[in-house]
């Protein structure tokens, strides 16, 4: 785990050298086509010498939910351990990692049939008339979530019709939030947002966990390399990508893949929104924030083996901290 522009593919790589790993990527970012630039997919070279599975798995149409990943992610960890080796997750998704290891909050799973209706009802009514029905069945949420954000909307009344219960009541039973933005957006990050929670069977993971966590010593490191790989997207014909992303001509600002650091700031320079000098500063900033959120998430999660991000021997480092915590042999 660590912020972005940490090194945790680096790193990655070089534990796979080291220890019979194979990657599975952590990253609400990279599992959209055609978005390798702005989510630094690593490259055609490092793939082949470390694959990563969960890369490149959906449309930038289409909707991914933590709870997919736990499924996804699960079933890659079962063949990965089925062939002898060892499941290594990569990357800054702490909503993901969350999801792994806790299973999910018991929310129903999302109903084509009731979404479909209700987009009809908002047509035929207005989507105001479907915001109030939420302000009279759960003012918490309806506090919490946009008029104007009809994905969450229409998560939050399906919960209600599917189950007669709120779907407040589901986020007080894990915890009361301790902002608006952790129980609006259930503590996720910024670049992209769930509405299709689904419930595990089963809440607890069922392996032997060891959680490393990458950091920079100084914040101002990470801000200056945050800043450098943004000049180097660009470099690499970010805009480009975007631009071909806007062409297609069904994709909007609002889905999570185009709501992903970068993306969303690109695409309001293209439309014209912002000039260029204005989107790379919102672009660095964004991504900052980012990082701020996600070093947030780490200072709270438990059980954590903290690593320098700048530590020239980090492999060894965190080499070591492994081996103290697991039965691997000493051929490794």
């Amino acid at each position: 785990m660590g912020p972005t522009a940490s090194g945790k593919t680096d790193l990655a790589m070089a534990l796979c050298d080291q220890l019979p790993c194979d990657i599975i990527s952590v990253d609400s970012a990279m599992i959209y086509r055609g978005m390798d630039i702005g989510t630094a997919t690593p490259s055609p070279e490092e793939l082949a010498r470390a694959p990563h599975r969960l890369i490149d798995i959906c449309d930038p149409a289409d909707i991914y939910s933590a709870a997919d990943f736990r499924r996804d992610a699960l079933a890659e960890m079962d063949r990965i351990s089925g062939a002898g080796r060892i499941p290594l997750l990569v990357g800054g998704t702490m909503m993901y990692f969350k999801a792994l290891l806790h299973g999910m909050s018991g929310l129903p799973a999302a109903s084509p049939e009731l979404r479909k209706t209700l987009e009809t009802e908002a047509e035929r009514l207005g989507w105001s008339t479907l915001y109030q029905e939420l302000q009279a069945a759960d003012p918490v949420a309806a506090k919490l979530i946009h008029p104007n954000n009809r994905q969450r909307l229409i998560r939050a009344l399906e919960v209600i019709r599917l189950t007669g219960r709120p779907i407040s009541a589901y986020w007080e039973a894990n915890g009361p939030p301790s902002s608006a933005q952790e129980a609006g957006q259930h503590g996720i990050e910024d670049y992209t947002y769930f509405t299709q929670w689904q419930a595990d069977e089963a809440s607890e993971l069922p392996y032997t966990v060891t959680q490393l966590a990458m950091v920079p010593p100084e914040r101002r490191v990470l801000h200056d390399r945050i800043h450098q790989r943004f000049l180097n997207m660009l470099e690499a014909g970010f805009l480009d990508e975007v631009r071909t992303l806007m062409g297609r001509g069904d994709l909007y600002p609002d889905l999570p893949s185009m709501r992903c650091v970068g993306y969303r700031q690109a695409w309001n320079h293209l439309a014209g929104v912002d000039d260029y000098d204005t989107f790379v500063s919102k672009g660095v900033a964004a991504t900052r924030q980012l990082a701020k959120r996600q070093l947030t998430w780490l200072r709270k999660w438990s059980d954590l083996n903290w690593l320098n991000s700048e530590d020239r021997f980090i492999a060894e480092a965190a080499l070591k901290k492994v081996r103290l915590r697991t039965t691997f042999s000493s051929e490794y």
